[in-house]
């Protein structure tokens, strides 16, 4: 046992003026302790979107980080399917985060068991379409990003009455709708009708087409609701994103002042206000105006206020849009719907963004001896932000009005931590992805899984992170930039094979893609063997030159600190 024999001057310092911080930074009382457990489960789930007129190209993109880190990752490709009169489609109880032992089975089989009860009339023709823990993109171009917001804990329905979650809402769109508008106002109606909640509560959903995109949130009515009530068993409202905007969901109800009378902005269920002045969530005569966040899913506090925590909304609007500068201690109520962008982006700068960590700011995650002797910015919780290295996978979604819908139509899939994987093209139309997308888990290391390919590279970075992420970051140029300077002849190629025969265009796609993620997959698993050989025993080892050197040096703030933290326990 050390035994304490003096403070070092240098450390009092550091105490004096560390508790002098906390003093002045205590966060405010933050509504959102109130709030549906699962916000403070997922809260590194990001939703970033931007409209047609906001994109360099003119494509609408979503994303979604799923960033459960025990959640299952496995992806799969449903067909589009012809039904005949009669048939029905059964929906299930379908858990974003349960997971099941490989050895049982796939979880998208084994939630077969999880009956609801409810069935409903298959439609004349399904769509196909590509999902994980949601509903991603269909061969419409319909794309879909998630981020659990929470709600007012008096909203929760926990109960067997509510027969839809938000997973079964996103696959019933994908199979169903081929814009936007379609598959708000389905899920919607399917929510009300048949109850929301049991295993979610307040929900996020970017919906997007070739046109436009929303914001769709949506909460459960409360534990008492039953079928019988003739109430509906859900509340919902969403808003349009301007053409000419971006915006930006990081676990926060982003809905606030609503139109109803503005149908081209506006869409909710005919109990949006009802509901919240039933549950005294909002009072008419107080003459303030309905806001939806502020009735049923407040997120008080700033950036700085909590402190850090909630910082992915401010930087957000802090790098697409400098100009305006949002200061950090603006609470994140009062931070806008979406922007303007000072500048078109791009889908590459929209990669980046997932990747972003705060850098350069109070918060960035290796200020100070924050990211330890080699920068590593996974070490410090203490700040949210969007890149995350606990995600199981990002999607990136292209939606381009100019092309066919199967052409159109992109998912940028990347598994594991933003800032070690790769983004992977998939394209709307594809009739497959990988084999390996299917299978995985995260408490048994396989080889025949592709996340575990992005996972095995990721844990040989970590050790030596200033010096790994720059081979990484050559891998990602490599594949990632090579994919998106392969793209605009893809699309022209595909384009003219789908004029002649969509068969062949679709099989066209499918082999690119394929044959892209098999390169990738192989690619990184490589880089992982490099990297262990590379920064073994913490060294520098040159394969080439067979010598062994040193990487960085730690830097002096970290020396200085350990130097004093030694003289105090001396």
């Amino acid at each position: 046992m050390f035994k304490q024999k003096r403070f070092h001057p240098g450390f009092v310092l550091i105490f004096i003026l560390l508790c002098g911080y906390l003093l002045t930074n205590i966060p405010a009382k933050d509504i959102s302790a109130d709030l549906d457990w699962t916000t403070a489960f997922l809260e590194n789930c990001t939703v970033i979107m931007a409209g047609k007129e906001a994109t360099i190209d003119g494509s609408i993109i979503t994303t979604h980080t799923a960033d459960c880190g025990v959640c299952d990752w496995t992806w799969r490709k449903v067909p589009a399917a012809d039904h005949k009169p009669g048939e029905m489609r059964k929906l299930y109880h379908i858990s974003q985060i349960k997971t099941y032992p490989p050895k049982e089975g796939l979880k998208w089989d084994l939630i077969k068991k999880d009956l609801t009860g409810v069935e409903i009339a298959e439609p004349a023709h399904t769509y196909g379409y590509m999902h994980g823990v949601f509903g991603y993109m269909n061969d419409q171009q319909l794309a879909i990003g998630e981020s659990t917001i929470g709600n007012q804990r008096k909203l929760n329905n926990p109960t067997p009455a509510a027969k839809t979650d938000i997973t079964m809402l996103t696959l019933l769109a994908m199979e169903r709708s081929k814009t936007a508008r379609e598959a708000i106002q389905l899920m919607g109606q399917l929510a009300e009708k048949y109850g929301y909640g049991f295993v979610d509560g307040g929900e996020m959903l970017a919906v997007a087409d070739s046109k436009e995109v929303w914001i769709f949130e949506i909460m459960p009515a409360g534990p008492l609701w039953t079928p019988e009530s003739g109430k509906p068993g859900a509340v919902w409202c969403a808003e349009r994103i301007p053409d000419d905007h971006v915006s930006v969901c990081p676990n926060e109800s982003r809905i606030g002042e609503i139109d109803l009378n503005n149908k081209d902005f506006f869409l909710s269920s005919s109990n949006v206000i009802s509901c919240a002045v039933e549950n005294k969530l909002y009072d008419p005569a107080s003459g303030k105006p309905f806001s939806w966040k502020q009735a049923y899913s407040p997120a008080e506090g700033s950036a700085v206020s909590s402190p850090g925590r909630r910082a992915r909304l401010w930087r957000f609007f802090d790098v697409v849009a400098p100009s305006q500068k949002f200061k950090p201690d603006t609470p994140n109520m009062n931070l806008p719907f979406s922007v303007k962008p000072d500048k078109k982006i791009s889908v590459q700068d929209v990669m980046r963004l997932t990747r972003d960590k705060c850098e350069n700011t109070t918060f960035d995650p290796v200020r100070g001896i924050r990211g330890g002797p080699y920068a590593n910015p996974n070490y410090y919780g203490g700040t949210r932000t969007i890149g995350t290295n606990k995600a199981e996978y990002t999607t990136v979604t292209q939606c381009r009005s100019w092309l066919p819908d199967p052409v159109g139509g992109i998912v940028w899939l990347a598994w594991g931590g933003q800032d070690t994987a790769c983004y992977m093209p998939f394209y709307a139309g594809v009739t497959e992805i990988p084999k390996s997308f299917n299978v995985g888990d995260h408490w048994e290391f396989n080889r025949g899984s592709a996340r575990w390919a992005f996972d095995y590279a990721d844990f040989h970075a970590q050790v030596a992170y200033v010096d790994a992420i720059e081979d990484i970051r050559k891998a990602q140029q490599e594949w990632e930039a090579g994919a998106l300077t392969k793209i605009p002849e893809i699309d022209k190629t595909a384009a003219e094979l789908y004029a002649k025969s969509p068969a062949k265009a679709i099989q066209y796609l499918t082999s690119f893609c394929l044959d892209n993620a098999a390169k990738v997959v192989a690619a990184w698993w490589d880089l992982g063997d490099k990297l262990l050989v590379k920064y073994n025993h913490l060294g520098y080892y040159d394969p080439e030159k067979r010598s062994r050197g040193r990487g960085k040096a730690a830097p002096d703030l970290w020396r200085k600190a350990v130097r004093m933290m030694d003289a105090w326990i001396e």
